[in-house]
């Protein structure tokens, strides 16, 4: 792939980037949830413990010295960013409506904190800082989990659920695998966007696809493919003029048959990924989760209790009846977002990802951007399907996204080499 032109300090060394550097990879470091697992077990109930909450803070704080580094920018990319403003007020009203007023607060509080490392970092860094700063995360915790799998088996391989696949050091395969898949288009881009570094960044980019391959998680995989080929699709199309009107036709055409083979083939879509047509269980949680969100359509239940909140009548109760087994949360992003924050948390969630996708066919036309900005959109909408990824406190794809979607609605051509 050709590398991009970039002006003289995209070369610096990330020494030069300052404090915010390191500080952002720190912050996270820690919302990447890796050391939960090897500190606390892999119960749910354990991750979710007192000690734990607090081991977050510090990205918190983290967050804050980004933030002081670059204040005014800081508040500018949050002005450019309306829905998402608004989802976190919806967030922080739900409160009192909410079935656990004080869980919902507690978690108000930290999402709010971790949606604001999203913006900080968008505001601190262009573009291929941006891209080595998320690389420079994936690395480490790509070189961390390969250790784990290698060294501390009974830590990196599960043994029970899925015996042999690799799990790193997340609770269960497919949690490294969708982040491994994320950090493949990260490095990849920061490999486009650093030329002087590329072979650094392609040779983690390379381990990433492989712990992908060790997880087993066939959705991952698939993920990570579509979002090279992104990549590619993003570099052909900057090639000039006649690329650009070829390129687009040959995107129109693949998503009718793709859109074909939904329609008309989803069976044989279904078994290549290993999967049932009920998903692995998920779509009986998405029919037992609406017929509760029914019955609140447009306030839901308060943010982020619904799955936590116990008792013979709460929806938690009703969805686990129905469904037959015991769900962690909706595994499905705009699900959660329903049953959570009701038909208004769902709008301004609704109306930042339209915009953020608007942002970014527009950056695939006019920015060096697009080389993180589009494979990492199309990762983080596929495993928004199948997973509960949005508007998550305390996870580093939500910080990710937010990032990105911010960065996207920033003007600093300067940065977009």
């Amino acid at each position: 792939m050709t590398a991009v032109p970039a002006r003289p300090d995209a070369f610096a060394p990330p020494a030069a980037l300052g404090l915010a550097a390191p500080l952002a990879v720190g912050m996270l470091l820690i919302y990447s949830a890796a050391w939960v697992l090897p500190l606390a077990g892999d119960t749910p109930a354990a991750a979710q413990g007192g000690l734990i909450r607090a081991l977050y803070m510090p990205a918190y704080v983290l967050g804050f010295g980004v933030f002081a580094l670059a204040p005014l920018r800081t508040v500018q990319a949050a002005v450019r960013q309306p829905f998402l403003i608004a989802l976190m007020g919806v967030a922080v009203l739900s409160v009192f409506w909410s079935i656990a007023p004080d869980q919902s607060a507690r978690r108000v509080f930290a999402v709010v904190c971790t949606t604001a490392g999203g913006l900080v970092i968008a505001a601190r860094f262009g573009w291929a800082a941006l891209a080595e700063v998320a690389a420079a995360t994936f690395a480490i915790l790509a070189a961390a989990a390969l250790v784990a799998a290698v060294a501390v088996p009974s830590i990196g391989v599960m043994s029970e659920i899925f015996p042999g696949a690799w799990r790193g050091l997340w609770p269960e395969k497919n949690a490294l695998g969708g982040n491994m898949a994320l950090g493949f288009v990260c490095l990849s881009a920061a490999a486009v966007l650093n030329p002087r570094r590329a072979w650094l960044w392609w040779g983690f980019a390379a381990l990433a696809l492989f712990l992908v391959l060790m997880s087993t998680s066939k959705t991952s995989l698939v993920s990570l493919l579509l979002g090279a080929a992104m990549l590619m699709f993003v570099g052909l199309l900057r090639r000039g003029p006649a690329t650009k009107v070829a390129m687009v036709w040959l995107a129109v055409v693949g998503l009718m048959i793709g859109a074909g083979a939904l329609l008309f083939a989803a069976d044989a879509i279904f078994e290549l990924l290993g999967k049932d047509a009920t998903l692995t269980g998920r779509t009986e949680i998405w029919d037992a989760a609406m017929r509760q969100i029914e019955k609140r359509p447009w306030t839901g239940y308060g943010y982020g209790v619904v799955w936590d909140v116990k008792g013979p009548w709460t929806p938690f109760a009703w969805i686990e009846r129905e469904a037959g087994f015991t769900p962690q949360h909706a595994h499905n992003a705009w699900i959660e977002q329903w049953i959570g924050l009701g038909m208004l948390g769902l709008g301004a969630f609704g109306l930042f990802y339209i915009q953020t996708i608007a942002l970014t066919l527009v950056a695939m036309f006019r920015s060096a951007g697009a080389y993180l900005a589009a494979p990492f959109v199309i990762v983080y909408s596929l495993m928004s399907v199948t997973e509960s990824v949005a508007f998550t406190y305390n996870d580093l794809r939500w910080v990710l996204f937010v990032a990105i979607a911010a960065r996207l609605a920033l003007p600093d051509p300067a940065a977009d080499h």
